[in-house]
């Protein structure tokens, strides 16, 4: 009897403990790991810089012969290429990846620089994008193909651009013109490929949401937060 005793006080204890253990993992467990990761998003490191001060864009100018500066601005940048329409798909997942969630930020500007010529190729997708998006901060300066080239050149980034001086990539840039990306194995990932919408979704989107905590601690710990960002 005492031993039947014994063997139910055990299967009581051991049922007991299961019923903890999974009140454990489905409760206790996702508050743990999330204090852990909000921790960790407040102590973040930051960006890192990739190339520092990269040139303004001087007298280029847009459709409408506005001037576009890199100046105080967090800017999302791009080389369309003289086949602009034939990748126009990229400017599409770009738009649709980043462009949509964050274009109402005063403090935020996509400019692609496209070569003189493209102008009405230019004007075409903008009209299409326009007719599902507010396109106020889409911005593409033009230029000849030597000056992208040589402009380019002074991103002074591993990456290249292709014989129509395009690239799939898209880059962002820091308010003080700085040229940002991500700590990788092998060095620095550079740009964000707009060819392959789940690298936009993931790699870029994090990124992205770093350069806005940046700037919202920074306007914090002023006590300068306003909606811009």
């Amino acid at each position: 009897m005492r031993a039947f005793f014994y063997f139910c006080t055990l299967n009581f204890s051991t049922a007991t403990m299961k019923k903890n253990i999974v009140l454990f993992v489905l409760f206790v467990l996702p508050i743990v790991a999330y204090l852990f990761f909000a921790s960790g998003v407040n102590s973040f490191t930051k960006l890192p810089m990739i190339t520092p001060s990269i040139p303004d864009f001087g007298d280029w100018e847009t459709l409408n012969n506005e001037k576009v500066s890199l100046d105080n601005k967090i800017t999302i940048l791009g080389f369309a290429g003289t086949d602009v329409v034939k990748h126009r798909g990229n400017l599409f997942n770009l738009n649709e990846k980043i462009y949509q969630r964050y274009h109402t930020f005063k403090d935020l500007q996509f400019v692609m620089v496209c070569p003189l010529g493209t102008e009405d190729d230019i004007k075409s997708i903008m009209d299409a994008l326009d007719e599902f998006t507010d396109v106020s901060q889409w911005h593409f300066v033009f230029t000849t193909p030597e000056q992208i080239n040589e402009y380019y050149s002074q991103l002074k980034l591993v990456g290249k651009l292709d014989k129509n001086s395009g690239t799939s990539d898209v880059y962002i840039v820091d308010k003080k013109r700085n040229l940002r990306g991500r700590k990788e194995k092998k060095g620095y990932k550079e740009g964000y490929d707009t060819f392959h919408p789940a690298e936009l979704s993931n790699e870029m989107l994090d990124d992205f949401k770093v350069i806005l905590y940046e700037y919202r601690a920074a306007l914090k710990k002023n006590n300068n937060a306003t909606k811009q960002l």
